[in-house]
């Protein structure tokens, strides 16, 4: 599987432009994260690009999301890397991460809605300008973004 053929796969399963856009945004810090610890980007990216794909499929039931997003990514041809990463990162299912990339997938999620939320306040609404030090400063603030679990992020 590549991100083409993921690609197409969320364009037949997601509606929600939201929420695609918080898919690319957890490729993007999976594929950073890779980078830092030397893993696969592709690999990593797939797992952020691919980890909610199940949602509108689900209803939002946080019961079976994760667990069709799991499936539909080994359809696909995904590793059980990524399927294993997918399925981890709902807490719901009360599965611990325990490799590098479920670890990585889990904190990646929730981080991509504190710095949607930091990116908003800005006067420009660009991302290009956000710096690091303002994020992990809002990051402190628990009520900006609260519904961005620093308890998973950290």
């Amino acid at each position: 599987m590549n991100r083409q053929e993921a690609l197409e796969s969320i364009r037949e399963n997601v509606e929600n432009e939201n929420l695609i856009k918080h898919m690319l945004a957890t490729e993007a810090i999976m594929i950073a994260l890779a980078k830092r610890f030397g893993e696969n980007e592709a690999e990593w990216g797939l797992a952020g690009l691919l980890h909610d794909i199940d949602v509108e499929l689900t209803g939002g039931d946080m019961n079976t999301h994760s667990k069709l997003g799991a499936d539909l990514a080994r359809d696909l041809g995904a590793s059980e890397a990524i399927s294993s990463a997918i399925l981890c990162h709902n807490e719901t299912h009360g599965l611990s991460p325990k490799t590098t990339i479920e670890k990585a997938l889990f904190c990646a999620d929730p981080l991509t809605g504190l710095i949607t939320a930091a990116v908003l306040v800005r006067p420009d609404k660009k991302i290009a300008g956000l710096e690091p030090k303002s994020v992990r400063k809002r990051f402190k603030e628990k009520s900006f973004a609260a519904g961005a679990s620093r308890e998973q992020i950290a």
